[in-house]
């Protein structure tokens, strides 16, 4: 197993970390995989409060005398958080559930902007945080992303964090935070930890056919999954590549790819191949939308990069999945930056290096992700976050 330090405390750290948001259904198959994980020197392992059992499963299998083996990461969900005793009440929940005193690595889950954190804090976690470090309940604070790649540095500043957690693949090197935010965050001393490696899946199956052909001409011994990750751990930036791994098979590949990759280790070869992989990709999307920001700032908060960012995702993950993650990342911000807010006005168009025609594109992604289902999608997952 490869390891990479994280420079703030020299936790050296394996460079596949275990996502355990969604276990095998058998705990007799997840302690298995778990213990087999461990013995082949997978040291981080990460859960949510909301990830539905997931956090008593790992507790249960690390209590069986692994617990010093690992480092635990666990999440906060700042929506469930409405007064300063809801910090407390979340956190000695989710020890009791893992069945530890302390938290390796601990979470700020799924901020969108800088203003959700701006509410915790004037609720009193800077105390609360300062308190729990002080008893050496929580060692590591920081926060998981979903979002552009503006407040994602603003985020960053806005706090002396001490590790950050993104989505980054080869699809997404310019959407979200992007590889400008993983520079930042790098730039900062921060480890960074990845997730969505391989898309929910979408970089292994169904892609088109090119693109296999592609990869097999290139190195017909590597899958779709093993160039992804290559991909990533390419980057001397990233710290953890998160996995969701469930199955003995995966767990098996995902170990071997983890072992043997190195950081600035593609040659001219491998960078073209992903020149080419991402250009017949791109074919498939709407908006040849690169994520620059010179578009930005729009004069009625249009989160423009975001909203064609989700709108492309439709052809790859799917419409419902696409549209949810369109309602998280614009609509329900604490500022909305939907598409529907576009009043033609056309300053953007003037700025834009593609030559993207946004004002039409911005009618088309109102138009389809904005539909009927819109408003109830958006009660549903407003209603949730709000449990």
């Amino acid at each position: 197993m490869k390891y990479r330090e994280n420079p703030q405390n020299g936790d050296q750290l394996s460079l596949i970390g275990f996502g355990c948001m969604r276990f095998a259904k058998d705990e007799a198959e997840v302690e298995k995989e778990i213990r087999y994980a461990i013995e082949q020197g997978i040291n981080y392992f990460d859960t949510a409060y909301i990830y539905p059992g997931s956090e008593s499963t790992l507790g249960k299998v690390l209590a069986k005398g692994l617990r010093d083996k690992v480092k635990i990461a666990t999440k906060l969900p700042p929506y469930l958080v409405k007064k300063y005793e809801d910090f407390d009440k979340l956190f000695y929940e989710e020890l009791k559930r893992l069945q530890t005193n302390y938290i390796d690595y601990y979470l700020m889950h799924m901020l969108t902007e800088v203003s959700v954190w701006e509410r915790l804090v004037g609720l009193g976690i800077l105390d609360w945080i300062k308190e729990k470090k002080d008893k050496g309940e929580i060692r590591n604070i920081g926060f998981s992303y979903h979002g552009g790649k503006d407040e994602f540095i603003k985020i960053i500043d806005a706090y002396t964090w001490e590790f950050v957690m993104m989505q980054y693949n080869y699809l997404d090197e310019n959407n979200q935070a992007g590889k400008s935010g993983l520079q930042y965050a790098s730039s900062k001393g921060l480890p960074v930890m990845i997730m969505e490696p391989l898309r929910g899946g979408k970089l292994v199956s169904n892609l088109p056919k090119q693109v296999y052909q592609l990869m097999n001409k290139e190195n017909a011994d590597r899958s779709p999954a093993e160039w992804a990750f290559r991909w990533i751990y390419n980057h001397p930036e990233v710290t953890v590549v998160l996995s969701g791994m469930n199955s003995m098979e995966m767990l098996e590949e995902n170990i071997r790819i983890a072992s043997v990759a190195e950081a600035n280790a593609f040659d001219t070869n491998e960078y073209q191949l992903f020149d080419q992989v991402r250009e017949v990709l791109n074919n498939t999307i709407k908006v040849p939308c690169t994520a620059c920001n010179y578009c930005m700032p729009c004069p009625v908060g249009v989160d423009i990069p975001t909203c064609f960012s989700c709108y492309n995702d439709r052809e790859i993950e799917g419409k419902f999945a696409a549209i949810g993650k369109y309602i998280m990342q614009t609509s329900l911000k604490s500022t909305p930056s939907n598409a529907s807010l576009c009043i033609q006005c056309g300053k953007c168009e003037s700025h834009c290096p593609q030559k993207i025609e946004i004002r039409n594109e911005l009618k088309n992604v109102k138009k389809s992700m904005e539909g009927f289902y819109y408003k109830p999608a958006r009660f549903v997952i407003k209603k949730f976050m709000k449990l």
